[in-house]
């Protein structure tokens, strides 16, 4: 893929969406590749990609737990 022609915002949201998916992970003890289809499934991706410009301002730790929780929302497990 060519960066060059992404735009700045495209770029920052997908900086933050591969910094983010990897401290998922971590939080809640999975790969990454674990963690990146557990979004998918419980539409924590959708979120991620329509709220990532709010989620990068907050704690890294919130912005997990609101992940977590739409998740959970979404059929996840407790």
């Amino acid at each position: 893929m060519n960066t060059a022609t992404l735009d700045k915002e495209t770029k920052d949201a997908i900086n933050y969406i591969a910094f983010i998916i990897p401290e998922f992970a971590t939080a809640y003890k999975m790969d990454i590749v674990q963690a990146y289809q557990y979004l998918k499934k419980y539409k924590g991706l959708d979120y991620l990609y329509e709220n990532w410009w709010a989620l990068h301002t907050d704690n890294t730790f919130w912005a997990v737990r609101d992940l977590y929780e739409i998740c959970y929302r979404n059929g996840g497990m407790r």
